[in-house]
């Protein structure tokens, strides 16, 4: 095989054979998705946001929800519902009171929840939320310490010499601490 052809965009015949076979007119969206279901046995929920929710998404896992206000919610006592699949693709829903939630132990939805209810600037991204692995893997009623996760964000981030995403990580960890420190 010669090397200096493949990155001239010259590929074995059986890469084109099956690249080929991909893009037949069988193989629409539809039958794509049953094809992965059959294969990972495995269907992923995806909640498309509505002008009333403040916040949809998921992770890894298979874990996938929106969150809203609570009828009840007050300024005082800011409750929200959460409604999804977890990561075994079993419903739930979960009512949150916002002041309860502690940083130091938290789910990946309470943390969702605190997030989109303090309006924590996302930096043009998805999410405040630290970059440590395991975190795109949480489940449901996996707890974390969300605190910790951020010092070891921004020590990853110092470590490569990101200073601007140590600077965000930093900045989002404070605003937390602060809330957090205001509940107390």
């Amino acid at each position: 095989m010669d090397i200096g052809r493949i990155g001239a965009g010259r590929f074995p015949a059986s890469y084109v054979q099956k690249k080929a076979q991909k893009n037949t007119p069988e193989a629409d969206f539809g039958s794509q998705v049953q094809n992965m279901e059959k294969t990972q046995g495995r269907v992923y929920t995806v909640y498309m946001p509505t002008d009333d929710m403040i916040y949809s998404g998921g992770n890894g896992s298979g874990l996938s929800f929106y969150i809203k206000y609570a009828e009840e919610s007050t300024p005082e006592d800011p409750v929200v519902i959460a409604k999804g699949v977890d990561e075994n693709g079993k419903e739930f829903e979960q009512t949150i009171h916002i002041n309860r939630i502690s940083p130091r132990s938290a789910t990946l939805v309470e943390m969702r929840a605190l997030e989109a209810h303090l309006n924590v600037d996302k930096n043009g991204g998805l999410s405040s939320l630290p970059l440590v692995e395991g975190l795109e893997q949480m489940g449901l009623n996996d707890r974390g310490d969300f605190l910790r996760m951020f010092e070891k964000t921004i020590g990853d981030m110092t470590l490569l010499r990101q200073k601007e995403a140590a600077a965000y990580y930093q900045y989002s960890m404070q605003t937390y601490w602060d809330w957090w420190d205001r509940q107390k």
